[in-house]
């Protein structure tokens, strides 16, 4: 098989010369505040039409990682209301910029909720959704509740879509820290993936500081973690998608794990 496109999530403010100090074509960025509610942002000089362009003159694919507080599952109207906004005005964005992915957490419901009602939240939050790019749900480390940390609820969430316009523009992404903290095999993991999802766009590869199924979400630099070298080469080779490294640090460290990675496949 061909070697998959390899890249790494940077800062906004210069994706494309960070791509360039990585040496790789993809890149992967907030447009704006992770945790909070306020609109998507780019401070790219020249604005939307200055990052496209450039990104498309070097070569370089663009995703944009939407805020982490996004929870269109939640039966919490003051939270999936401002969530399935926000969802929109970073879709809007993404597609401005010439993204090829917008990826966005699964979200969770609480203890007592009926996940039946998170699920078809999904499903609303797809129709409620002008999806220019393609929308790519990634999967969760931790919460018993959560939306996509157990495959059999990520199954409930493609279940419930599965029937809403615009179903064929959601794809999944792949995290394998998360995978690993949320008690996924990694093994197996891509296999039963696509037996759900039909697919796989993008992984996030990322070691783990912590061991498997602790349900912590705290990333490590390649080989400096708990997950076993090979399976995390093995999920890169079964996936066949684009990858993304989210491990600590800046450009150096990135070097250094783009290399350890690519002397393995």
């Amino acid at each position: 098989m061909n070697a998959p496109a390899l890249g790494a999530h940077v800062d906004q403010s210069d994706p494309i010369g960070a791509a360039a100090a990585r040496k790789v074509p993809v890149v992967q960025f907030f447009l704006g505040d992770p945790q909070g509610y306020q609109g998507p942002e780019v401070r790219y000089p020249g604005g939307a039409a200055a990052l496209r362009e450039g990104a498309e003159r070097a070569g370089v694919d663009l995703y944009v990682h939407a805020p982490y507080i996004i929870n269109v599952a939640t039966l919490n109207n003051r939270i999936r209301i401002p969530s399935r906004k926000l969802l929109q005005q970073h879709m809007d964005a993404a597609t401005e910029i010439g993204a090829k992915g917008l990826i966005v957490h699964g979200g969770h419901v609480n203890a007592k909720d009926d996940p039946g009602t998170g699920f078809d939240n999904w499903r609303k939050a797809v129709e409620a959704t002008t999806i220019t790019t393609p929308l790519l749900i990634e999967n969760t480390a931790g919460g018993d509740h959560a939306m996509t940390r157990h495959l059999e609820r990520i199954a409930g969430v493609w279940d419930a879509i599965s029937s809403a316009e615009g179903a064929d523009q959601v794809g999944f992404c792949l995290d394998t820290c998360h995978a690993w903290a949320g008690g996924l095999e990694l093994g197996s993991v891509v296999e039963r993936v696509l037996a759900i999802t039909g697919r796989i766009d993008l992984v996030h590869l990322n070691d783990s500081r912590d061991t498997a199924g602790s349900g912590a979400d705290r990333h490590a630099n390649l080989g400096d973690g708990h997950v076993p070298a090979q399976e995390l080469v093995d999920v890169v080779r079964a996936a066949g998608a684009p990858v993304v490294l989210e491990t600590p640090g800046g450009t150096n460290e990135h070097l250094a794990d783009l290399g350890w990675l690519r002397s393995r496949l």
